[in-house]
């Protein structure tokens, strides 16, 4: 008697050990990367993939973000995608010019005018062609896009016509295009890393540079920038991705929660981004900006060949797409 019962207590012990082991493995953890601080709405729409995911996965799935490119910079960060080191991430579109960049009109400045003429690109045949290409070249799943307030121009002088951007010294990133665009419209470009551009136009190396309105409010350009010009020269999105290797070898079910997940922190983003954009206007107004309405279609009509130039590079078939979806 004595035998069977310590039989039966090592059985049980071994069937709650092979329990927890079971448990333990059927845990998914997520990484979810980004370059961006804390405070924005890209932090708003990790969080709200969070907490769906691990609440509808009943906490199988747990997901952890990095913030601030903890994991290092947006390039860092696909490759350790493509690698399967790490699971998901809200990244910019560089990843196209390596994977799709004969689908990528996205990153010409002057040619897409508006947030709803990219969603409905991505959303399209093309959209769908940048997809498969990202899978294919990048072991990349490509979920969505989600919105990033439209790039514009500060400066201290005001810009309204085209020839008011003759002799501009403006901080650009390093992308040709976007530097070939805007010196084909007569200003100076000067690649600068993002962490000198205060210091650059407090020295008069640059007097101009362009982005959303995220970065003179964060950077207190106020101090060192006079005007907002309203340029809305770029629509450059967030791109939720994720490792196709890593991805592939989840179930259905979990598959399917996870792009729920991403299509309702995209929603949630899109509406913050258009919330923090207006508190930025209201913000800098207060603190002594003033924001200028450019004649867009004038300057846009000066840029037009330079952009025709890189759309001339893209497969013919995105300027046809473009003409449709872009009225």
């Amino acid at each position: 008697m004595n035998g069977r019962k310590v039989l039966f207590i090592s059985l049980l012990g071994f069937l709650v050990l092979a329990f927890g082991w079971g448990v333990a493995q059927a845990t998914i953890s997520i990484d979810v990367n980004c370059t961006m601080k804390p405070g924005g709405s890209e932090e708003v729409a990790i969080k709200k993939f969070k907490e769906i995911v691990e609440k509808e996965s009943d906490g199988r799935m747990k997901v952890k973000m990095f913030m601030s490119g903890q994991l290092g910079g947006e390039k860092a960060q696909v490759e350790l995608l493509k690698q399967n080191q790490t699971q998901m991430a809200l990244s910019g579109g560089s990843y196209l010019n390596w994977c799709a960049k004969d689908f990528d009109p996205i990153t010409i400045p002057f040619y897409l005018t508006n947030w709803e003429c990219v969603q409905a690109y991505m959303s399209g045949p093309l959209g769908q062609k940048i997809r498969e290409l990202s899978a294919e070249k990048g072991n990349l799943v490509l979920f969505d896009v989600q919105k990033r307030g439209p790039r514009h121009t500060t400066s201290n002088r005001k810009i309204v016509e085209p020839e008011d951007i003759k002799g501009l010294k403006i901080r650009m990133p390093p992308f040709p295009i976007w530097v070939d665009v805007w010196s084909s419209l007569g200003a100076q470009c000067t690649v600068i890393p993002p962490t000198e551009i205060y210091l650059a136009m407090k020295t008069g190396q640059v007097d101009a540079h362009e982005n959303s309105l995220v970065s003179p409010y964060s950077r207190k350009l106020w101090e060192v920038q006079k005007y907002v010009i309203l340029t809305g020269h770029i629509h450059f999105p967030w791109h939720w991705l994720a490792s196709k290797q890593w991805f592939d070898k989840l179930e259905a079910k979990d598959q399917e929660l996870i792009r729920k997940a991403v299509k309702a922190a995209v929603q949630v983003g899109n509406a913050i981004e258009d919330e923090k954009d207006a508190f930025y206007v209201k913000e800098l107004k207060a603190k002594g900006m003033e924001f200028i309405t450019p004649n867009r279609a004038a300057i846009r009509k000066a840029a037009w060949p330079a952009v025709m130039k890189h759309v001339n590079n893209l497969n013919p078939e995105v300027a046809k797409e473009i003409e449709k979806v872009c009225k």
